[in-house]
């Protein structure tokens, strides 16, 4: 049987934008702008040949046919989300860390981080930039970058001022326990390798 499906980023501007009432909200939870959902919603009312939003000012309202769609869109999603929970490891969650080009994987000693937190698997996708964080490739992105970048939360890997290595989510599960596991347990790390590179003061005898 083949499924007559419009496209799935379009059918998820639009549950997003439906549950929100709005394309900005929408935008923050899809990590995308505004703009995208709208031209998104815009694609799949064309491709529907029917009209799910009545745009007024500062306002967005669902139409009957988007009411009506809004149920079996999001009963759908659920059933994908769910499958695809059901292929995971009991007790595991999937942890996706891209990481820039440059950077020297052998300053984390990842292993000690996967023994640490056996719920977690972690994967590394090297190289990997904003890119792939946008488009959901990794969920999380040490980036050699300045740490600006509106809608997701930066943490500078090592202190200091200027271009550095920053740790890179969404807001939205910037805080969700596997990263929030990984952001404490790199602090830590770097935090323990700038203290030994520190020089110590030695002190003379009689002082």
């Amino acid at each position: 049987m083949t499924y007559a499906l419009p496209p799935l980023n379009a059918l998820r501007a639009f549950e997003a934008a439906a549950r929100h009432l709005s394309f900005k909200l929408a935008a923050h939870e899809l990590h995308v702008t505004p703009a995208a959902v709208g031209q998104q919603v815009k694609a799949l009312e064309a491709r529907l040949g029917v009209q799910l939003f009545e745009r007024l000012h500062k306002q967005l309202i669902l139409t009957a046919a988007g009411q009506a769609y809004l149920p079996g869109v999001s009963k759908g999603f659920r059933h994908i989300a769910e499958a695809t929970s059901q292929l995971k490891p009991s007790g595991a969650v999937l942890l996706q860390l891209g990481v820039h080009a440059s950077f020297d994987l052998r300053r984390l000693d990842l292993a000690a981080f996967r023994e640490a937190h056996v719920e977690i698997g972690l994967r590394v996708l090297q190289p990997a930039g904003l890119h792939e964080l946008v488009e959901g490739k990794v969920d999380l992105l040490i980036a050699r970058s300045l740490g600006h970048h509106p809608g997701y939360r930066c943490d500078r890997v090592i202190e200091g001022t200027g271009p550095g290595d920053w740790l890179i989510a969404p807001e939205g599960t910037a805080d969700c326990p596997e990263i929030a596991s990984f952001r404490a347990w790199l602090r830590a790390v770097m935090d323990e390798k700038a203290q030994a590179s520190r020089p110590r003061l030695v002190r003379g005898v009689g002082s």
